[in-house]
């Protein structure tokens, strides 16, 4: 008897303290909150109840302040989840709680009139290319490791993970986030990068317009032009004064540090995948020289044939076919690697 009231005692002040800090939202999500210093953090778990302990599956989102959740005028609200949504997300729920973090300074549901053409949000909809500029001055590297650590050690503490495992993946900038989460916080243990660049941003830019000049696209002229101005705005970024009067350039300062020195600083198990016909991550291909010099042995690495940044095959015309998708055959690969 005293077992029985014991267990429903204890039944009610879980489901108590659930109902305290996490909201379902739309039936496909469970909303929770933190508080570092001044920042509000959001973060969703993709499911809708906790029934089983499992170790947390966090993915990283790529780049721009999209939100996880969107509300049409007129129909029923839909989720983005920072992309999770093109995953198999019932066979990574098996094994994981699938979490997502809200970029910066970013509603988690916004109004569909808030967002541009890209799915961004905007505060105002009558400026389609003009972001927050709360969201511009949170939008670094450094920042985006602090959330996700706050986000992590919230997550240790719940009674419904399983801590002997911590899966921290990302896609394209995310991948810059999950490997920085990787390389200085210790209880993660096993890391997932997908179009990923080695060597920042800014580079694929200039290895793009040297392309466009090999090909005729452009002349050496005016490809010499376009890589100067890169360099320009890469010193720019460098630059105190100029970060101030554009708080834009805070984020190409951040995001264009090479990732393979982090790489090469994590010992644990670390999968990269991308596609061949991924400009971000041609430089892929050169990544095991590094770590075989380094005599390191903890990459795996697949690369995906006729593939873009997202996943999707590519036609004879170099554009992406959108009918046909990989994005679940990749990461259910990865999911069966990190068992």
């Amino acid at each position: 008897m005293k077992t029985t009231l014991a267990l429903i005692i204890f039944l009610f002040l879980f489901q108590f303290s659930f109902a305290q800090n996490g909201e379902i939202i739309n039936k496909e999500a469970i909303h929770f909150n933190v508080k570092i210093n001044n920042d509000s953090i959001d973060f969703i778990v993709v499911d809708t109840v906790f029934t089983a302990k499992k170790p947390i599956f966090l993915f990283c989102q790529g780049s721009m302040p999209m939100p996880l959740f969107v509300k049409p005028k007129d129909e029923p609200m839909w989720i983005i989840g920072g992309g999770v949504t093109n995953f198999d997300i019932k066979e990574i729920k098996k094994h994981y709680h699938l979490v997502v973090i809200s970029m910066p300074k970013t509603p988690v549901i916004v109004e569909e009139k808030n967002l541009n053409e890209s799915y961004c949000y905007i505060p105002n909809p009558d400026k389609p290319k003009e972001f927050d500029v709360e969201y511009e001055l949170s939008d670094y590297l450094e920042n985006y490791q602090k959330r996700a650590n706050a986000v992590l050690h919230y997550l240790r503490k719940q009674k419904w993970v399983d801590n002997s495992k911590l899966i921290v993946a990302g896609h394209s900038q995310g991948s810059k986030v999950a490997s920085a989460i990787a390389a200085n916080n210790k209880k993660v243990t096993k890391l997932g990068l997908f179009g990923a660049n080695p060597f920042g941003r800014i580079d694929q830019m200039i290895r793009g317009y040297r392309k466009e000049a090999e090909a005729k696209k452009i002349t050496w002229q005016e490809a010499d032009e376009k890589i100067n101005e890169k360099y320009e705005m890469l010193r720019e970024a460098n630059n105190k004064d100029s970060l101030k009067a554009n708080p834009y350039l805070l984020a190409w300062k951040s995001f264009s540090k090479p990732q393979i020195n982090d790489w090469l600083k994590i010992e644990i198990p670390t999968y990269l995948a991308y596609g061949t016909n991924d400009i971000a991550s041609d430089l892929c291909d050169i990544v095991p020289l590094f770590y075989i010099q380094n005599s390191k042995n903890n990459l795996t690495l697949k690369r995906y044939p006729n593939l873009e940044h997202n996943f999707y095959e590519v036609n004879e015309d170099g554009r992406a076919n959108y009918d046909k998708e990989h994005w679940i055959e990749v990461m259910n690969e990865f999911v069966k690697w990190t068992l």
